[in-house]
């Protein structure tokens, strides 16, 4: 009896049918790629720079709108709110600071941010088979580094403010509508920022489209749906471990913040590439030669190596 039968027969579909081969190619690179690390990577740095930021928000916060409580309360309510989690446990009260918490908030987001845009560099030129001799030095990727954290910082915190100005502290369904909808539009050029300042130039923009809008609209459903998913995480894990459950909470939702980053960077490299259908079983199919060509040019590393992938003829190409 063969037990892969049903999958061999699936195997056969999905090569025919691209609503079912375009999804299992990206899940597939995705795998190649070893993208869940980089997610991980990406949601390590995320954490520790989450708490300077807030720190450094409510501190400037405090200064500018000195005299306006009001003002105050509703951008720090929308900033905590897209938090699952930390949101209703952080304590405002505990985060206000003076000039010295701003230097040294300050400082912190700075090192923890830059480690998040290197990792996401990194991730960037795995995703599109960047070779390594072709990749930002040492220098050139903490320059541009700065670069995204500046302008991400920027946009982020105008969208924060933004948004909690319009909607915070009210209650009409229809200002929440328009808030969410203006939350998911002003999230499609946070992303169009991220990907064009984190993805190589010889990428050109127009192949970057698709994942912007999967990714911003990923974005938009981790705000809401994944509070449940981070409140089932914490709720198991208290029992064992208490008020660290909380930072576990948060890193799996930081965490799947970077793998919907990183697969919809992954379905721009397919759908760009065409790198669909491919194979669960042998033969392989055209993608999966150019695919494995694309991924063994990663390992180029100097000027001159060449790295190539070659098959045996009974193992070649083969699409249905």
């Amino acid at each position: 009896m063969d037990l892969l039968r049903p999958v061999r027969a699936f195997d056969r579909l999905q090569r025919r049918k691209p609503v079912l081969g375009f999804p299992l190619a990206v899940v597939k690179k995705f795998s190649d790629d070893q993208a869940g690390h980089l997610a991980a990577l990406i949601a390590y740095y995320g954490f520790f720079s989450i708490f300077p930021l807030l720190l450094v928000l409510v501190t400037v916060l405090g200064y500018v709108l000195a005299g306006n409580q009001e003002w105050y309360d509703r951008i720090v309510d929308s900033t905590l709110g897209q938090f699952p989690v930390i949101g209703e446990d952080i304590q405002i009260g505990a985060l206000r600071g003076d000039t010295a918490a701003l230097v040294i908030g300050s400082l912190g987001a700075l090192w923890a941010g830059l480690g998040v845009t290197l990792a996401a560099q990194r991730a960037m030129d795995q995703v599109w088979d960047i070779p390594h001799r072709e990749r930002r030095d040492f220098f050139m990727a903490r320059l541009r580094g700065l670069l995204v954290l500046g302008v991400l910082g920027a946009l982020n915190i105008a969208i924060t403010v933004g948004v909690g100005l319009l909607v915070g502290g009210l209650d009409s369904v229809g200002v929440k509508a328009s808030g969410f909808a203006l939350t998911l539009l002003l999230d499609v050029g946070l992303f169009w920022a991220s990907f064009r300042l984190l993805t190589h130039k010889e990428i050109p923009t127009r192949d970057l489209w698709m994942g912007i809008f999967l990714a911003a609209v990923g974005w938009a459903a981790l705000q809401t749906l994944g509070a449940i998913y981070v409140n089932k995480v914490v709720a198991r894990a208290s029992a064992t471990y208490g008020f660290f459950a909380i930072v576990i909470g948060l890193l799996s939702w930081l965490y799947l913040g970077g793998q919907i980053l990183l697969y919809a960077a992954e379905a721009n490299v397919v759908r760009v590439r065409r790198l669909w259908p491919r194979g669960l079983f042998d033969p392989v199919t055209s993608a999966d030669v150019k695919a494995m060509r694309a991924s063994a040019r990663v390992e180029e590393r100097k000027e001159g190596a060449r790295v190539e992938v070659t098959f045996e003829p009974k193992n070649g190409p083969h699409d249905e």
